[in-house]
């Protein structure tokens, strides 16, 4: 009986660790796209350059070969911060700036109306 007990928290506390990274993987992306846009033109500009670079070296595949390693590099690098997030122990909702990952609308401010001292409730 302990044993069948251990073996479930084990795999509930592994199906967890991936769970997190699975999310953290999603979310070191979505920031890359979204908040990483300049380095993303800055990572094209330079690949570009640089297969335009080859192209005198390796005339078929230098384009291939600068477009894989650009987003190797980019894929590895999402992996690996999702790992060392996951390893460390850190989960998404302790994150206090992804509240637009789980869903909660941080309120920024109450509307109050002309009338509303007079007649809403509205405690200040």
């Amino acid at each position: 009986m302990e044993l069948a007990h251990n073996n479930g928290i084990g795999r509930s506390y592994y199906l967890a660790m991936v769970k997190s990274f699975f999310i953290w993987t999603f979310t070191l992306a979505v920031c890359l796209l979204v908040v990483g846009f300049p380095l993303v033109v800055l990572m094209v500009t330079v690949g570009a350059l640089l297969a335009i670079a080859l192209q005198s070296v390796l005339p078929v595949s230098a384009v291939l070969l600068v477009a894989g390693a650009l987003v190797g590099v980019n894929v590895f690098a999402v992996l690996i911060g999702a790992a060392i997030l996951t390893f460390k122990g850190i989960h998404p909702r302790q994150v206090r700036w992804l509240h637009w990952l789980h869903g909660e609308a941080e309120e920024l401010n109450t509307s109050v109306y002309a009338a509303c001292p007079l007649t809403c409730d509205v405690k200040f």
